[in-house]
């Protein structure tokens, strides 16, 4: 099934351009990182199984080299079977399933991180894509004023200026195209990566949202995959804590055996082994494993603070995000349009040009804070989402 889905998704990607839902299903289906503990999970499996099953007897043959009309000349088979002390074995067996859980957590940790990844290494890609799109424009309305203003038979020397200095900007536009190329197609081999396809055009539309309410934000922290990881550790340490109590409890050894004599009588003998936990070596390993139940438990409270103050700094990014978009497209774009009415209608009769070409760039820097802000608040939204733990 993995492999069809993958197919399906190499042959759609060299058709057209790829959506971030399918970037996102690649990577979930063929990362290494993931595949690799998705192998420890099954190698867990079996270690479950085995916890269920009896130690392996011991067979022994022993022979002596006495005469055979003597009494001791023997030849001895032995069978030796350890019978674990009640419910240890189910003991193991609930500690190699608390390993497996844990294993799955981890699964769902990375798969979180994985698609947080791709979503901020898209949302850069928008950004820079957005930001080429609007200094192309830029080029293009510079060049053509450029052309407008030359064609003018009377250039004075402030004009002349102003024509060198709308020059000098166009260079600076077409340096920052440049840089931006370079990074559009560095973010298209990063997202290549992480999806494990080869992604050359991604389809991706962002648009500002409501505003972000810390108490909702909150609220999903209960899905953490991390602090369900913390939860898992401590149930697997309880485990082991009742297995060190456990172990105070000797194991008994069944012993058995039968001894051929050439000359006399064989016979069989019986008995039965156990340790001795005179020295308390049990004792201590049951309080270490009561100190480590105690770490996982104060990890995990370490963690909730932890997620907190995390959460907290991406709800102000978010909102810092949200709150610069509105100001520029609400209040100060209106303004520079009004400016710019100004001065197109100045340049086009010829007059300064270098009012014009200030206008023209608080515009375009404005529109390049703007999409930043959207891109910010896109990438805090996708780092609240992995912490809430979603994977989509």
């Amino acid at each position: 099934m993995r492999t069809i889905l993958l197919s399906v998704l190499l042959f759609t990607s060299t058709l057209s351009a790829i959506t971030l839902e399918e970037l996102i299903e690649s990577s979930l289906a063929s990362s290494p990182s993931l595949e690799v503990i998705q192998a420890r999970l099954e190698a867990n499996r079996q270690n479950t199984a085995i916890a269920t099953k009896f130690s392996n007897p011991e067979l022994s043959i022993t022979s002596n080299t006495l005469d055979s009309g003597e009494k001791m000349s023997q030849t001895v088979v032995s069978v030796k079977q350890k019978i674990e002390f009640y419910n240890k074995h189910d003991t193991k067996e609930a500690i190699s399933r608390a390993e497996g859980a844990v294993l799955t957590q981890k699964l769902r940790v990375a798969q979180v991180a994985f698609v947080a990844e791709i979503k901020k290494e898209a949302y850069s890609l928008w950004e820079l894509r957005e930001l080429k799109t609007i200094l192309d424009d830029y080029i293009k309305l510079t060049q053509k004023n450029i052309e407008l203003y030359e064609s003018y038979t009377s250039v004075d020397a402030n004009q002349h200026m102003g024509i060198m200095k709308a020059k000098l900007s166009l260079a600076d536009l077409k340096i920052q195209k440049s840089s931006l190329d370079a990074k559009i197609y560095t973010s298209y081999a990063r997202l290549s990566y992480l999806s494990a396809i080869d992604v050359t055009e991604l389809d991706l539309e962002l648009k500002m949202q409501e505003r972000p309410d810390l108490g909702t934000i909150q609220r999903a922290l209960t899905q953490n995959p991390t602090l369900k990881l913390r939860e898992q550790e401590i149930q697997k340490q309880q485990a082991k804590v009742e297995l060190a109590e456990l172990n105070n409890y000797p194991d008994i050894n069944l012993l058995a055996g039968y001894a051929y004599r050439e000359n006399f009588d064989n016979y069989m003998n019986f008995g039965l082994s156990l340790s001795l936990p005179i020295y308390a070596r049990e004792d201590a390993k049951e309080q270490e494993a009561r100190a480590l139940e105690l770490s996982s438990q104060s990890q995990k409270k370490d963690t909730l603070i932890a997620l907190n103050a995390t959460l907290k700094a991406y709800y102000a990014q978010m909102l810092s995000s949200y709150n610069i978009y509105h100001i520029i497209e609400d209040e100060a774009l209106p303004q520079i349009a009004h400016m710019f009415e100004l001065s197109s209608s100045s340049i086009a009769t010829g007059e300064d040009l270098f009012k014009y070409i200030d206008v023209l760039f608080k515009k375009l820097a404005l529109q390049q804070k703007s999409i930043h802000a959207l891109s910010n608040y896109k990438k805090a939204e996708a780092k609240i989402s992995e912490l809430s733990g979603e994977i989509k």
